[in-house]
């Protein structure tokens, strides 16, 4: 996901209920060491709630010696700018999207994002704690960067248009979607027939507002976040790509962290990514009553019909020779043969 610069807003329910956590105060005395922590989602957040939540925690158990600042909301500057800043050893820590920007840097950690292959989140989680998870942290270090061991859940997205509802891979036949810059997310939908365009969140609104674009996909907390039902009619759940956040950091800089330091301050983040994954389930669970009630039209459609045509198209088979066999392998054991 990228920078949300237009009509922000605090998530309802599980997020306001956990955003007293961002008023808490810090200890009085400064710090010995200070860290940020740099997202790309607005403050109310789940995921900025949660990790506000660590810092409180790491801040306890180490007496106020270590404060971790969470400068949400790309405060510290986009997806591509915070990366920089990470490898540069400038921001310590910094939760990224495996399937858009470090894919740039790293290809295979865009792996999860495979369209239509994973039949519930509790199989992603399973896949990304487990060997396939190992696998692909393991090619971090490689580029001096490195990830905690939980993965933060974005969960699953949708398809919305102004046009249609999709029910059937023909109905994204030559529908002008705009998805983010992703080599994966284009190949994605080329391989349904639809017209994939690489727009800039910041400009997404206003390019559904235009009909510059038919429609566009993202998880339902970031259409209700944006406001995206005000420009869109339809509301497709496609579940065609899972896609979360991996928590980053310069190995360079890690290694430079107190020893006894360390582990307090990857427990609590691992702790706050399960956290935020059983937040995103309900905020999900409610959003779609609250959409339908600001007038986005809903249909579930068979996804079965949308796995073979990426099959016929040869979707599967390139994007498992550019991974390679090894992972593709521990990818299809959780979800099945691909193609």
């Amino acid at each position: 996901m990228q920078t949300i610069n237009r009509r922000q807003a605090v998530l309802s329910g599980i997020a306001v209920v956990g955003a007293p956590a961002l008023l808490r105060a810090r200890p009085a005395h400064a710090a010995d060491l200070t860290y940020r922590f740099g997202t790309n989602v607005p403050a109310g957040h789940p995921l900025n709630v949660r990790a506000n939540e660590a810092a409180e925690r790491i801040a306890k158990e180490t007496s106020g010696r270590v404060s971790l600042q969470v400068f949400p909301n790309n405060q510290l500057g986009n997806d591509s700018d915070m990366l920089s800043q990470l490898r540069a050893g400038g921001l310590e820590f910094f939760t990224v999207s495996g399937v858009n920007v470090l894919s740039q840097l790293v290809p295979i950690s865009s792996m999860w994002g495979i369209g239509f292959a994973w039949p519930n989140e509790e199989t992603v989680h399973n896949a990304l704690d487990g060997e396939l998870g190992k696998f692909l942290r393991a090619q971090f270090p490689k580029v001096g960067l490195l990830a905690m061991d939980t993965i933060w859940s974005s969960g699953f997205r949708q398809v919305t248009t102004s046009v249609r509802p999709i029910n059937t891979p023909e109905d994204l036949k030559g529908l002008k979607l705009r998805v983010p810059v992703s080599p994966l997310w284009t190949s994605l939908f080329k391989n349904l027939g639809a017209a994939p365009a690489s727009i800039s969140f910041a400009e997404t609104y206003s390019s559904l507002q235009t009909k510059v674009v038919d429609g566009q996909e993202n998880p339902l907390a970031i259409i209700s976040i944006a406001k995206l039902y005000e420009v869109q009619k339809y509301c497709s759940m496609t579940n065609h790509m899972w896609d979360g956040w991996w928590c980053m950091t310069n190995q360079k800089v890690w290694e430079r962290i107190p020893e006894d330091v360390r582990p307090v301050i990857a427990r609590n983040l691992n702790r706050a990514a399960l956290d935020m994954r059983a937040d995103g389930v309900k905020l999900n669970a409610s959003l779609r009553a609250e959409l339908t009630s600001k007038g986005l039209t809903f249909n579930d459609p068979k996804l079965g019909a949308f796995r073979e045509t990426l099959v016929k198209s040869g979707f599967y088979a390139e994007w498992r020779k550019k991974y390679g066999e090894e992972a593709w392998a521990l990818l299809e054991k959780h979800t099945g043969k691909l193609g």
